[in-house]
């Protein structure tokens, strides 16, 4: 493992937990060297490394998880391709879109097998949420993730993070690509003022953010996201996406709630189309058909991406790092539309 932060003890977490996997921890490496001391003796196996590399030539893992800081990608990526080494890579993969490119065509070349940290496509509400886009053509879809600032001290840097949209809310762009298909174009604008330095010292990021993302099937996803919260009540953060008869409302890591496709009861019961100007009343008892998540989502990730390096089968994977590069696209393409003022064409390849 590189880098022992909070998501490197999220993924040793999950890992020390499929002790039927077929793996054992070789190493760890860590900047700061208490970290890697600490999660070699948390795990029991495996050795404290400063330098990457000097662990690869010891300890010749199979495979990596690359939980560095975002800013910080790249060369190790190129080097696990160089010596054949697995990779899973945690999001954001790149804050360079070139660089990411140029990461996924040298994996193209070689033969590993790669996954990236969108653990949330792992989830069983998403089942029912990809059976109701499919029968249900989306008209319009919205959604939006506010919350305060994560404690990493590079977090609240924008240059070094890609700010909340690329580093924290891509889960949600994610899995608005993974149910509606690719984006074409986005626009994006942001605003700054809320947060002082005072509250978060040395803060260089957006408060908030709201990107209009146009797919291509010609939905559009309007999506606001901010670092401004102090209280949970402050905002219900949801995704809905509206059929012309029904809508499912989807909570990340939570639930998807399907209103409108009801029984013959209920639907007896609620009130039509008012004749005339096409207003149209929501009955005031409106039943949902709710599918709550029942599954650890990381470990179920996790244990996705050993079982396809161990049997050598990576089909099960449902975020290789090709198409985590389409992700960040969007990510980095809203980030391009907030500093010039205009809409950007997205590039996928």
């Amino acid at each position: 493992m590189i880098g022992c932060g909070l998501m490197g003890e999220s993924h040793l977490d999950n890992l020390m937990k499929l002790g039927d996997a077929g793996f054992e921890f070789v190493g760890f490496c860590d900047v700061a060297a208490e970290r890697a001391e600490y999660f070699a003796n948390k795990c029991g196996s495996g050795k404290a490394y400063a330098d990457y590399k000097t662990m690869y030539d010891e300890a010749k893992p199979d495979m990596v998880y690359i939980c560095a800081p975002p800013y910080v990608r790249g060369e190790a990526e190129f080097e696990s391709i160089e010596r054949g080494i697995h990779m899973f890579v945690e999001k954001p993969i790149a804050l360079d879109l070139k660089l990411a490119r140029e990461i996924r065509d040298r994996i193209a070349a070689c033969n590993i097998i790669t996954a990236v940290g969108f653990q949330c496509r792992y989830d069983n509400i998403n089942d029912a949420a990809k059976d109701y886009v499919k029968n249900n053509p989306i008209a319009i879809a919205q959604g939006s993730r506010i919350g305060g600032i994560p404690e990493a001290v590079w977090w609240n840097k924008k240059p070094l993070s890609g700010g909340q949209l690329v580093e924290q809310s891509i889960h949600q762009i994610d899995i608005a690509r993974y149910l509606l298909g690719e984006a074409d174009t986005v626009y994006s604008v942001a605003r700054r003022g809320i947060v002082s330095d005072v509250e978060s010292p040395g803060y260089a990021t957006d408060d908030i953010s709201t990107s209009v993302i146009t797919f291509v099937s010609g939905v559009s996803f309007t999506f606001t996201t901010g670092c401004y919260s102090t209280n949970g009540a402050s905002w219900n953060s949801r995704m809905t996406f509206g059929s012309r008869s029904s809508r499912l409302e989807y909570r990340l890591l939570s639930n998807v709630t399907i209103y409108g496709l009801i029984n013959e009861d209920l639907a007896a019961r609620a009130e039509g189309v008012i004749k005339g100007d096409g207003t149209q009343r929501r009955n005031e008892d409106e039943v949902g058909v709710r599918i709550d998540s029942n599954v650890d989502v990381g470990v179920v990730c996790d244990r996705t991406f050993v079982d396809a390096v161990v049997t050598g089968d990576g089909s099960m994977i449902r975020s290789p790092y090709a198409d985590a590069v389409n992700t960040l696209a969007i990510t980095l393409a809203c980030n391009e539309s907030m500093a010039t003022g205009r809409p950007v064409k997205i590039e996928i390849g």
